[in-house]
């Protein structure tokens, strides 16, 4: 089917969608930008510096964990079933704000609310007297904080021309990851600082995404703004919309690639502090454990932009067993890595780092540049929604399931189990094929 038959038959009804095959002057507005070179990458720095606010205020619960086990008295299980509510909250949330709220009003807006709702409930967790409160606090800090990428992924294609989005996307890439790099460094420092107050862990960084809040409104609201777009949704979601979307075997793949990944990056994201401190003995501090986590996100960013170059190079075939071969790697590396602690710590280090560089990229292509290539502008957020909600069903076993896991048997079974979940998802990669032509709207030339 033609690129434009399929952009039309995704409009609700009596709503049509610009022919990418009309003159440019008449084509998709995706591709009219108006705004300059520099005060795109501006804007796109301060979405950036946003979102790496949010993660501030997210993965400083890991750094919390042990803390809070010491704290309440409690088990791992009892501080996992935090992280599995908050993640049905998170998975709530990526279906509320990108279909029925981003789509609709627009990402400014929505990434301004998203940002002083994380740092309001970010603070509230801070002041919990118990762990249910505290529970509540972050639940509905990751609710908010699940709009976050959707509102970053509306605005983007406003600022950059489509031969430059995945260039752009992958930048957009780095805010999480980054973000959970300055979040562990912030906590672990926190934690060091008031000596081990899981209060300041989780309140500090609420403090520092205010600040940035601020920064984001004086930005965003003074920035040039692209031209007028039609193609925006005139009403509400439309559940033909959805119908249409579940059709697409593309669609699916990402959805079901997205289930097993984010299994492996939820739970490095939150048991590896703990990891550390459980088996790494007796001299392994908070604050060291938090520092010796980074190599993971860290890696992480230049896989994301290794991944994404080499992808661009490559054919359909060769990039799905690219892919394969990516990410049966991180099944050796994870299904080695309890062994390996009880060895040299640097080939612990090394491999958290690997497993890093090589899983993050084939995960953040899930609901970026991919999302993009479904529908193309119109629907990313809706589609990176989706993805990521599909994702978070499984980042629900990270937590409470996970935890029982550990309290069974230990981090040998629980990454052994790991292991063999991201081999399925090297399987799943070989079903991934690339769209054979671009998305209507993505561009008329």
């Amino acid at each position: 089917m033609h690129n434009s038959e399929n952009a039309n038959s995704l409009s609700p009804a009596g709503a049509t969608l610009p022919d990418a095959s009309a003159p440019p002057d008449r084509a998709a507005p995706a591709s009219s930008v108006a705004v300059s070179t520099s005060c795109a990458a501006l804007q796109l720095g301060c979405v950036i510096l946003g979102y790496i606010g949010v993660y501030l205020c997210r993965k400083n619960f890991a750094v919390a964990v042990p803390l809070l086990q010491t704290s309440f008295h409690t088990d791992k299980a009892s501080v996992g079933a935090i992280d599995s509510y908050a993640t049905m909250a998170y998975m709530a949330g990526k279906l509320f704000w990108g279909p029925n709220v981003v789509d609709r009003f627009g990402g400014r807006l929505c990434f301004f609310i998203v940002l002083a709702g994380v740092a309001i409930f970010g603070g509230v967790s801070a002041f919990a007297v118990s762990l249910p409160m505290l529970g509540a606090g972050y639940v509905a800090n990751r609710f908010f904080g699940a709009g976050g990428w959707a509102a970053m992924v509306k605005q983007v294609p406003e600022w950059f021309p489509a031969r430059h989005m995945a260039l752009a996307m992958a930048f957009l890439s780095l805010s999480f990851v980054f973000g959970g790099v300055c979040a562990l460094l912030l906590a672990g420092e926190v934690a060091a600082v008031t000596h081990n107050s899981w209060r300041a862990v989780m309140g500090v960084p609420s403090l520092v995404l205010v600040g940035i809040l601020l920064i984001c409104w004086r930005v965003l609201s003074r920035g040039g703004r692209a031209a007028p777009d039609s193609s925006r949704p005139q009403s509400a979601w439309h559940y033909r919309r959805f119908l249409e979307l579940i059709k697409l075997p593309q669609f699916w793949m990402l959805c079901c690639l997205s289930f097993t990944l984010t299994i492996t990056r939820e739970t490095f994201n939150v048991w590896t502090v703990d990891f550390l401190k459980t088996d790494g003995g007796s001299h392994m501090t908070t604050q060291l454990a938090a520092l010796l986590s980074t190599p993971f996100d860290a890696m992480g960013a230049v896989g994301i932009l290794a991944l994404g170059w080499l992808l661009d190079r490559l054919s359909g075939p060769q990039r799905k067993w690219l892919l394969f071969a990516v990410l049966m790697g991180v099944a050796g590396l994870i299904f080695a890595l309890p062994s390996l602690v009880h060895h040299q710590l640097w080939m612990v280090i090394a491999d958290i780092g690997l497993i890093g560089l090589l899983s993050y990229g084939p995960y953040s292509l899930l609901a970026g540049v991919l999302a993009f290539e479904v529908r193309g502008r119109e629907f990313v957020a809706s589609v990176s929604g989706f993805v990521d909600a599909a994702g978070y069903l499984a980042g629900i076993i990270s937590g409470y399931v996970f935890g029982r896991i550990l309290d069974y048997g230990g981090y040998h079974l629980g990454f052994h189990l790991l292991a063999l979940t991201t081999v399925v998802g090297a399987l799943l990669c070989l079903g991934l094929n690339r769209p054979r032509k671009e998305p209507a709207v993505a561009s008329p030339a």
